[in-house]
Parts: C-alpha cells; structure tokens; sequence
C-alpha cells in the first residue's frame, strides 16, 4: 500500500508538473485573436490588413491600416507586448487617413515565433529586413515605446537609408540606468526558462541581456542621424527620465532633435496621454 501511495504522488505531481508546463505555455500571451482584431477594426470603421512575412526562417506577423501609398508610421512595441499596444493609433482616423500605420508583433511575441526570445540587434536585423520587403517607396518614421525605444534606435543605425524619423516614447537607451534584477539570470537558464509563463519568458530573456545590449549600442550613437522626437515622463520608475539627458548628450549628430518631457506622468505614455503622443507624432512628422 505505501509503494502505491508513493506511486500515485508521484504520478499527480508529474501530472501537476505537466499541467504547469502547459499553462505557462499558452497562458498570458498578450495575443489579440483574429475574431477580436476584425471585430475592434469592424467597430472602428477602420479597413486592415493582417500579415505575415517569413523572415531569416522566422515568421513575422503584423497589422496593417491607413493609406498604401503613402509615408509609413511603424509602431514597435514594448516588452512584453504585441501589436495591440498600439490598437488605438492603428484605428486613428487621422493617422489613416493621411500615412501607413504598421505594427509588427515583435520576434518573440504575439504570432512571431512566441516565446523564441532574442538580443537587440538580431531582432533589428529581422525587423529591418521586414521593412524592406514592404517598402512602398515612401520615407518611414519609426516610433518605439519602451524596449522598443533602443531598438529603433538599432534599427536606423544598422539601416540608415531607410528611415526619415525616429519618435522615442519613455525609450530606455541609457545602460547606466538598467539595473536588471538578479532574480532574472536563472529564469533563462534550462529548463528554469520553461516556468515563466506566456510572453513574459522573452521579455525576461530580452530584459536580462539589454544592459549588456546598450552598452554595446552606446559607442555608436555618435553615428544617428535621423531627426529624432523623445517623449519621457519625469516620474517614470521603470525607464528613468535619466535616459533622455544621455540621449541627448549621445545623439551629437543627430539631424534634429526635440525633447517633450510630461510631467508627473509614469511609463505608460502611449496609453495615459494617447492624445499628446499622437499629436506630437503628428507635428514632428509634418515639421520636416
């Protein structure tokens, strides 16, 4: 009796163990379902497109809106996230009306590759070739929030014909202010890195290497040149206003740079002063 008693603890936590593995895995994916993505563009009177583009053997999913032809605003999101951090800008009668809205799931997250993590600038590589494939001859602004502040940042250095603009939302560029906690270095270890659920395996993967990622980003930023808009809360306690000071000592060749510092506002810029980040998007791009 005892052995069958130790038989079957042993079977309910392997099972316990699997279950675990099966949640972390498809809970909080931060996915927005094709039924939900028609219906919030079908409810917004706002005609989309919903695309995939196989890059380096990887598959790069994005959100398509606005006017074909015309210049393009790419939105690249934070960590974790997906294109639907930037829904309400996709849906912006406005931005449609007047540019091409682009925002690609990030390698990693939403429907490219989830949960296959990688460092700043493979994904710049991937991202920039992707943009390549949809160039429509047109200038592109490219408009970061967050991790994706850095990683535009990559992106125009490594590619700098492409772009016209950079927009840098509470953009984190400065390695001096990272101060990744330990806790993350063993959640990327096998097979720890399997416990962390949904996308918060890449973000936790992402997040641990950047430090070491700017550090190597930062003996280059002397070579930007695109026009640059920085929009940072002072009281943001996830990426320091410390960042747009170094960014604006770094950025010494910079075309133009303009900085819009919000006061008593936090991270979330895109979504707390959705109004402001637009508009400013707006007379930067327009200002040229």
């Amino acid at each position: 009796m005892p052995r069958k008693r130790r038989f079957l603890k042993r079977k309910i936590l392997g099972l316990l163990i699997l279950a675990y593995l099966l949640f972390a895995n498809s809970c909080m994916t931060m996915r927005t379902s094709q039924k939900q993505t028609v219906q919030y563009f079908k409810d917004k009177g706002i005609t989309f497109k919903e695309g995939n583009l196989e890059i380096q053997a990887r598959n790069l999913h994005y959100i398509q809106t606005g006017q074909e032809d015309a210049p393009t605003l790419v939105f690249i999101h934070g960590s974790p996230g997906s294109w639907d951090a930037y829904k309400a800008y996709l849906a912006d009668s406005i931005l449609t009306a007047q540019y091409r809205v682009i925002a690609p799931d990030r390698p990693g997250f939403g429907k490219s590759e989830f949960r296959k993590s990688m460092a700043l600038q493979p994904q710049a590589e991937i991202l920039n070739q992707f943009l390549k494939q949809l160039d429509n001859g047109q200038p592109y602004t490219l408009i970061g929030h967050s991790y994706g502040g850095p990683l535009i940042v990559q992106m125009a250095l490594d590619q700098p014909e492409l772009y016209q603009n950079l927009v840098v939302l509470a953009g984190a560029l400065d390695p001096n202010a990272e101060k990744p906690e330990k806790w993350r270095k063993p959640l990327t270890w096998f097979p720890l890195k399997y416990l962390v659920p949904g996308a918060l395996k890449p973000s936790n993967d992402e997040l641990w290497m950047l430090k070491d990622d700017l550090k190597i980003l930062e003996s280059r930023l002397k070579s930007l040149a695109q026009r640059t808009l920085i929009i940072h809360g002072t009281e943001d306690n996830l990426v320091p206003y410390q960042n747009v000071p170094f960014m604006e000592k770094r950025f010494s060749n910079v075309d133009s740079i303009k900085v819009i510092p919000i006061e008593n506002e936090n991270h979330f810029i895109v979504w707390n002063q959705e109004k402001l980040v637009k508009q400013s998007i707006l007379d930067w791009v327009r200002s040229r």
